[in-house]
């Protein structure tokens, strides 16, 4: 079971990669919105901003999140960890249900970029 510790560094890792990306990824990687990013098996929230081509991550919470953020990641930490490197594809675990992602539909269809 992945650790609190490393899944912050998945969300340092994936915010890096945004960072680093290139045409309709970048341009979908600038959205101004909250985040947040529960993990399911260590209920804990990451709450923070995507703002600038990053993921900036501000707190971390016991439980869910406690506000409704404007785009929210639901999963196990294991997924999280697995989905950064590149060993889990999103919308196989999106449509099998072991990721949840919730937004508005301008925003579902800005991720789509992104994911």
């Amino acid at each position: 079971m992945a650790t609190i510790e490393e899944c912050r560094a998945a969300l340092e890792k994936l915010s890096d990669s945004m960072r680093d990306a290139e045409g309709d990824v970048r341009t979908a990687a600038a959205m101004d919105r909250s985040v947040s990013c529960h993990i399911t098996d260590l209920d804990t929230t990451f709450v923070g901003r995507m703002a600038g081509g990053r993921i900036v991550v501000r707190d971390t919470l016991q439980g869910p999140p406690r506000e409704k953020a404007q785009i929210r990641l639901t999963m196990t930490g294991d997924d999280l960890v697995a989905l950064v490197n590149g060993e889990l594809h999103f919308a196989k675990a999106w449509g099998s249900g072991r990721v949840k992602l919730e937004a508005g539909l301008r925003d579902l269809f800005q991720l789509r970029k992104l994911l």
